[in-house]
């Protein structure tokens, strides 16, 4: 018989022109490089639905995209910097809930950790070059698939554990970032200019976020396969 493999519901992104769901295939392909099936969830604002759908898959993994709206942590937008898309907010906050009530392992990437840090109470920087002054390249040009700056790896973190190593060089493609960490949120990375770029969550199985694209990262770099292999070895 054909071994199982692990479904993992990713969060779809939204155009908001062509009112289209759509996905990036790295997000996909970093999910099956790993013994994964990947789907895409649907829109809705049920949680009876979403909770449905989360009980469904054996993971579930957070996309980058649109930044998470300020007034999620009880702010105004910074004036034509910042592009939010209340259909995602939605959602995630959702399946969020639902992943964390029936402990299904969960990856956040880019805007991913950034959601999950305002869901649990934290907040954020709505814009790095405004906010938080820095020579680091935080929003690099194409191409995406190469790393433009390093990472050090907190010790002894989960992150630091599986790698073996004291850092790693990182893609970088945001202009938000984590601020104020969320009470439970525990750091696993920090890039030089001191934002934090990898979290966990302790008392679940498998709870973790990247400010990096490790979905643009698994296929030239060891370091960043093993995170999604992580992710679904969790589900096992």
């Amino acid at each position: 018989m054909e071994k199982r493999k692990p479904v993992v519901g990713v969060t779809p992104l939204w155009d908001e022109e062509k009112e289209s769901i759509w996905m990036l295939p790295d997000y996909m392909e970093g999910i099956r490089f790993a013994g994964g099936l990947p789907v895409i969830l649907p829109f809705t604002e049920d949680i009876q639905e979403v909770r449905q759908l989360v009980k469904q898959c054996d993971g579930v993994l957070l996309t980058g995209g649109q930044d998470v709206s300020p007034a999620l942590y009880h702010e105004e937008p910074l004036a034509g910097l910042v592009v939010t898309c209340p259909k995602r907010d939605t959602l995630e906050k959702l399946v969020l809930q639902a992943a964390i009530e029936s402990e299904k392992p969960v990856l956040g990437i880019c805007r991913g950790i950034q959601l999950i840090n305002v869901f649990l109470g934290g907040t954020l920087y709505q814009d790095i070059p405004t906010q938080h002054p820095s020579e680091i390249t935080h929003r690099q040009q194409a191409p995406y698939d190469r790393p433009v700056h390093e990472v050090s790896l907190v010790q002894d973190s989960p992150l630091q554990i599986l790698l073996g190593q004291e850092s790693l060089f990182v893609n970088s493609s945001h202009h938000q970032a984590v601020k104020a960490l969320a009470p439970g949120l525990v750091p696993m990375a920090f890039s030089p200019d001191g934002l934090t770029e990898a979290v966990y969550l302790p008392e679940k199985p498998f709870f973790w976020a990247v400010q990096w694209h490790p979905e643009r990262l698994f296929r030239k770099d060891e370091g960043n396969g093993r995170i999604f292999r992580a992710f679904i070895d969790a589900m096992a």
